[in-house]
């Protein structure tokens, strides 16, 4: 089953948005996760100041960890005493806490103790030897009570080390892994504050921030999404429409309807093709009307002398007309002048296609224009034809081509005077360089062509009524042969009216040195 193209743009470019915003979205929420984890306790850890800054004076107060080593009650209070601040501004909600959180102690209920009608808990402060040793018996310590609710998670999580990150208090025995903060005392480290981080947000507000978010993200992708189908949905027609009209005129080219055309205004590659296709359709054209009037000149050109035969060889079948000389040489000239149509027709398709066999060497084509003139020197006086040799000869003038294919072309633009030109009249052969180029007249006394015509004596088969006539003898081929031989030693040839009221023809040829010439 074939699936239209504009499906295919359509399923192309939604399905790259798609991946796309996946893509984004997905990165979107893994970074967000992420970094809002590492920010979670980036505040978590900020927000331990207190717990800092009570370390640190107690350690200056009392120099060593040994007060604080392992021994968890002292650890209690110290947790008691700095981290409410943390859990009143990160409050639970109190569905998820199994009894209300008791308010934390005072600064005076930590300094009097004994007031609240307990026992008075130990000293903060143990009593130390000279050498720094505690001077209480080592006894292993009793577990600690446990610590309020509000405070175990957080709690559960910190750990002190020394200046060398050996463990101290806590319950994490490694550093390894663990949020690090400096204790500092007099601009000096003397331990370090471990904050175990966040892999897994669970608090209910984070968890609520997340799941916003997420949905946020979705929210867009899907907007974007919808975005992108619509754009999708105008890329595709503006690919396709284009090359539908493109299709429609292909098939009516192929239908040999040379009459159309697309109408595509775009300024990309789609317009430029269009404009190609235009061109071609318009030359197609040009082609099937040169093509119908080839056929119909064709027909014209051998219609006539064919039905001069037919009419003279019926007549002395039928005794109207006596068989003599004469009417032998009229029948004789009718032959001639079909066969020539003939092979000039040949020698053209021939040439058109590229096949025309062309021995090139390096030559003097002034020396062949000479020798071709002198050929039809007796035929021109005859004529009553002056010739004017203005031709300037230089031994480096050499073109790479072959002479008999340029002796040619000299010979029919001279039929064409002899046969055209008033008598008497006169002709004017010139040739010079120009730079790395030969420049070549042929200039009759005249009659001249009409401007309107001049464009077309080199097509095929095309003749000036008012002077071209077939009572003259030509088959309207001549002048197309010599442009095709011109085209093909890689000059040119065009026709103007001369100054004297005449036909003027020039011709360029690019020269070659007889190196150049003997490599190519």
């Amino acid at each position: 089953m074939k699936i239209k193209l504009f499906y295919n743009f359509f399923i192309a470019f939604l399905g790259i948005s798609l991946l796309i915003v996946g893509l984004l979205v997905t990165n979107i929420q893994f970074f967000t996760h992420r970094n809002f984890a590492d920010y979670v306790n980036k505040v978590e850890m900020g927000k331990l100041a207190d717990l800092i800054a009570s370390l640190g004076r107690e350690y200056r107060d009392r120099p060593g960890w040994e007060w604080l080593r392992h021994n968890h009650e002292n650890w209690r209070k110290i947790l008691l005493s700095s981290l409410p601040r943390y859990e009143v501004e990160r409050p639970f909600p109190p569905s998820s806490l199994p009894h209300p959180l008791p308010p934390p102690p005072s600064e005076e209920e930590m300094e009097n103790p004994g007031d609240q009608g307990g026992p008075p808990p130990p000293p903060l402060h143990d009593p130390v030897q000279p050498d720094g040793r505690s001077a209480l018996p080592e006894q292993p310590f009793p577990p600690p009570p446990p610590l309020p609710p509000g405070l175990a998670p957080i709690a559960s999580r910190i750990s002190v080390f020394d200046q060398e990150k050996h463990h101290i208090v806590g319950k994490m025995a490694s550093s390894d892994g663990l949020l690090l903060s400096e204790i500092k005392v007099s601009g000096l480290t003397v331990g370090w504050l471990g904050l175990d981080p966040v892999k897994r947000l669970s608090h209910p507000l984070d968890v609520d921030f997340l799941r916003q978010q997420t949905k946020g993200f979705y929210i867009i992708g899907c907007l974007i999404l919808l975005v992108a189908a619509i754009v999708s949905i105008f890329m595709s027609k503006h690919l396709t429409v284009p090359i539908g009209k493109l299709m429609a005129g292909t098939r009516a080219l192929a239908s040999r309807n040379f009459e159309t055309t697309v109408d595509i205004q775009t300024g990309d590659e789609l317009g430029q093709l269009a404009s190609d296709f235009n061109a071609m359709a318009l030359t197609l054209k040009r082609y099937e009307q040169i093509r119908k009037q080839w056929l119909s000149d064709i027909s014209h050109e051998l219609r006539t002398p064919l039905s001069i035969l037919r009419g003279e060889i019926e007549a002395l079948q039928d005794g109207i007309r006596e068989v003599n000389s004469e009417r032998l040489a009229s029948l004789h000239f009718e032959i001639v002048y079909i066969s020539k149509i003939v092979n000039d027709l040949h020698e053209l398709s021939i040439a058109e296609s590229g096949a025309l066999y062309f021995d090139k060497r390096p030559i003097d084509p002034i020396k062949v224009l000479r020798d071709t003139l002198g050929l039809f020197q007796l035929r021109l006086t005859q004529e009553k034809i002056t010739i004017q040799d203005e031709l300037v000869t230089d031994p480096q003038t050499r073109l790479l081509g072959d002479a008999d294919r340029l002796a040619q072309l000299f010979s029919n633009l001279i039929e064409n005077t002899l046969r055209y030109a008033d008598k008497p009249g006169n002709l004017r052969v010139s040739g010079r360089r120009t730079g790395t180029g030969l420049k070549i007249c042929f200039e009759d006394s005249g009659p001249g062509v009409p401007e309107e015509s001049l464009g077309s004596l080199f097509d095929r088969l095309y003749r000036v009524d008012a002077s071209r006539s077939r009572a003259k003898g030509g088959s309207g081929l001549g002048l197309a042969i010599c442009k095709n031989i011109a085209i093909s030693h890689g000059g040119t040839i065009s026709a103007a009216n001369s100054p004297s009221g005449g036909l003027l023809i020039d011709m360029t040829f690019p020269l070659h040195s007889s190196e150049e010439g003997l490599t190519q």
